[in-house]
C-alpha cells in the first residue's frame, strides 16, 4: 500500500510570468530584485521625477527632523530615568 505519491518532473510548477495581482504602489521603488522580462507596462527601468525644494521647504524638512530626533531621545532617556528612580527607590529598597 502506497500512501505518499511520488512527486514526477511533469508536476513541478512552471512559472510563465504572467501578473495576477500587481503588487507595486505607485510613487515608491521596485524591489532590487527585479524581473525586467516580464514587465508589467513593458518598462525596462524605473523613471522618477525629481523635486526640487526651496529654501524655505528644505529648512522646516530639518527643523522638522532634528525636532522628532529630539523628541524620540527625550522619551528613552526619560523612560531609562524612570526605571533608575523605580529600581533605586522601590524595587532595591527590600
Amino acid at each position: 500500500m502506497i500512501l505518499f505519491k511520488r512527486k514526477s518532473k511533469e508536476d513541478d510548477f512552471v512559472d510563465d510570468g504572467r501578473v495576477i495581482a500587481s503588487m507595486n504602489i505607485d510613487g515608491m521603488r521596485r524591489s532590487i530584485f527585479r524581473r525586467t522580462a516580464f514587465d508589467e507596462f513593458g518598462l525596462k527601468s524605473e523613471k522618477t521625477e525629481l523635486r526640487k525644494l526651496s529654501k524655505t521647504e528644505r529648512r522646516s524638512l530639518l527643523i522638522g527632523v532634528i525636532v522628532s530626533h529630539i523628541v524620540f531621545a527625550a522619551a528613552v532617556f526619560g523612560s531609562f530615568a524612570l526605571f533608575i528612580l523605580f529600581c533605586t527607590k522601590i524595587w532595591f529598597k527590600y
